[in-house]
């Protein structure tokens, strides 16, 4: 009886070999289908394009861009803003360009409309005295075509709190912060905008100070959402990533604008107000005394003569500029205004519009200890150097003032061009 024979089992090179060759083709059979996937899905890339607008809103974290499309050619574009002989006082002079234009007809605002009318959104009768730029915004935004009755459409959201308002009609301290605690929270339990981003899409504008106070209630509406101030002290919570510097301007101005005049500005430099900062005494006490520096301790009394100080600025070649009780100063607009080169003195200052003017192009920013050598800082300037200055300080004229309606360029479209970068941090 023979024995049966069992098939012998392969070597294991053979083994080796077999398998080497099913993994191989395996390889290869995958990079084809990728590289047919690709193929095909760079084929329909060119015949459409991506789409932009997704059905489902999410959050999106992005820095403000630039849009480059079919229609920003369309734009009427100032020629200041162009680089044709401007550039020099911005940053990036056609970022600047294209981004105006693109929020020119895009950038949409809601408003809410809760509230007592006679504490919140109502403009002052007259736009006058050093916080009216608070009603000059509150006037503009309604003047323009920013805003939208529909919130779906709406970029930002709009709190009106005219803190300005409340101070006029003499409500202490602590009530405006009841006032404006009761008045938020109502507005967060009755709609559902604010809680989709904690209320990084809401701003809110004050320029006096009173509304440091009046919002101390509420640490949320600080922390998170947009504040549009006068007093932008970055040592003091202000966040310049976040919140937006309100240029604090006084108008109407008492006499037209200044510029192209040089030869009449024989003063080196001039200061007159009240020594309400520790910056001011010093300033007094250094220089109060000397001969090229007309520098006083109080504002020029109008018995001396009719625009006695407004006519001061014409013929001096640099104005001094520092803190009062706040970082700002009205002053600042003035010197602009009127063509005199405005020498910031006062740390820690957000200046307005300052990511997208270059203030050293323009102005002198100094730091306060700069105070003791301030006659030889300016005399160091030479007469071409401050010419520079004077004729660009004559191009940024227009974005320090208050039109109404508003006018393309000036300070309302300047702060709403801030609060358009702004909302591309967040976005639903």
């Amino acid at each position: 009886m023979s024995a049966v024979k069992l098939p012998q089992p392969l070597p294991s090179a053979a083994v080796c070999t077999l398998r080497c060759s099913i993994l191989t083709l395996a390889i290869l059979t995958l990079f084809s289908f990728s590289y047919l996937s690709l193929k095909s899905l760079h084929s329909l890339s060119l015949q459409s394009p991506p789409t932009t607008n997704p059905t489902t809103r999410t959050v999106q974290y992005s820095q403000p861009q630039v849009s480059y499309d079919a229609g920003v050619d369309n734009v009427e574009i100032d020629k200041d803003a162009s680089g044709d002989g401007y550039g020099d006082v911005y940053h990036l002079p056609e970022v600047f360009r294209l981004n105006y234009g693109e929020m020119e007809r895009r950038f949409k605002v809601y408003i809410y409309s809760d509230g007592d009318p006679n504490t919140y959104y109502q403009t002052p009768r007259k736009l006058t005295g050093k916080y009216s730029s608070e009603g000059y915004f509150f006037q503009n935004l309604r003047e323009s075509n920013f805003v939208t009755n529909d919130p779906d459409r709406a970029d930002l959201f709009f709190i009106p709190i005219s803190c300005h308002k409340m101070r006029g009609k003499g409500i202490s301290y602590e009530n405006m912060t009841i006032i404006v605690q009761n008045y938020v929270e109502s507005l967060i339990s009755k709609y559902p905008y604010w809680n989709r981003t904690l209320g990084a899409d809401h701003f809110f504008v004050t320029c006096h100070d009173v509304g440091v106070r009046a919002t101390e209630g509420l640490p949320l509406l600080v922390k998170n959402s947009i504040r549009v101030v006068c007093s932008p002290s970055y040592d003091v919570g202000f966040i310049p990533h976040k919140d937006v510097a309100l240029p604090q301007i006084l108008q109407p101005f008492a006499l037209p604008a200044g510029g192209n005049d040089v030869e009449n500005r024989t003063t080196l430099g001039f200061w007159a107000g009240h020594r309400n900062s520790k910056i001011r005494v010093i300033l007094a006490r250094v220089w109060e005394n000397d001969t090229e520096l007309d520098i006083s301790n109080n504002r020029i009394n109008r018995a001396t003569g009719h625009l006695v100080y407004q006519k001061r600025f014409y013929r001096t070649k640099f104005c001094i500029c520092p803190g009062g009780s706040q970082v700002n100063s009205a002053r600042i607009a003035d010197s602009i205004h009127y063509g005199c080169v405005p020498v910031i003195l006062s740390d820690y200052y957000d200046l307005p519009f300052n990511d997208i003017l270059n203030w050293r192009k323009f102005s002198v920013v100094l730091k306060e200890k700069d105070v003791y050598q301030l006659k030889q800082i300016l005399k160091n300037i030479t007469q071409e150097e401050f010419v520079t200055l004077h004729n660009n300080l004559v191009k940024v004229q227009k974005h320090f003032h208050w039109n109404s309606p508003p006018v393309k360029h000036d300070a309302f479209h300047m702060v709403m061009y801030e609060l358009w970068l702004r909302h591309h941090v967040i976005k639903y």
